[in-house]
């Protein structure tokens, strides 16, 4: 299997693993927190949504479509515009106050077709570039990618989990 292809399936099934746990959830759903500093579904999916729109769109050479296609103003949350929700405390995490699953799941879903049609022209060879020189050693575009992945189903995971506590009878 080309080296694209898998990467297409593993972005494909991110996806999936979105989708699972925001269908059928309601709008105060998604602003369910286990504890006062646990990160909601909402968030968590907003989150997993901005790194792979940030390190995607970093690595392709191209605008983030959370700017490009307006949804930094759709989801008017008080973050600065390149906000993803990496090092923020518990509450910056309480200022998120998206109720509509709709709208995360339009986000990720464009986010991800930009991230799909991009891995699924990449060849071997494009994979050892390197993409970020502040790691030692510096990190490859093969690397980014995997990490992408990793870090979008550990919070598709996370999310799934508290949407599990909040159906339990």
């Amino acid at each position: 299997m080309p080296v694209a292809n898998l990467l297409v399936d593993a972005f494909s099934r991110v996806r999936d693993a979105v989708h699972e746990v925001v269908e059928g959830l309601e709008p105060d759903d998604l602003l369910l927190r286990v504890d006062r500093a646990a990160n909601p579904i909402g968030w968590l999916v907003w989150h997993l949504a901005r790194v792979e729109d940030d390190h995607i769109a970093d690595a392709a050479g191209s605008e983030q479509v959370w700017t490009s296609q307006g949804y930094y103003e759709r989801f008017g949350l008080p973050y600065p515009v390149e906000a993803h929700g990496y090092g923020q405390g518990s509450d910056e995490v309480g200022q998120f106050d998206v109720r509509s699953p709709d709208l995360l799941l339009s986000y990720y879903d464009a986010v991800n077709d930009q991230t799909r049609r991009y891995v699924a022209g990449l060849s071997d060879e494009d994979l050892e570039r390197v993409v970020d020189t502040r790691w030692n050693p510096p990190v490859t575009l093969g690397v980014r990618l995997v990490s992408v992945i990793s870090d979008g189903l550990q919070h598709a995971g996370q999310a799934a989990y508290v949407k599990g506590l909040a159906r339990r009878d």
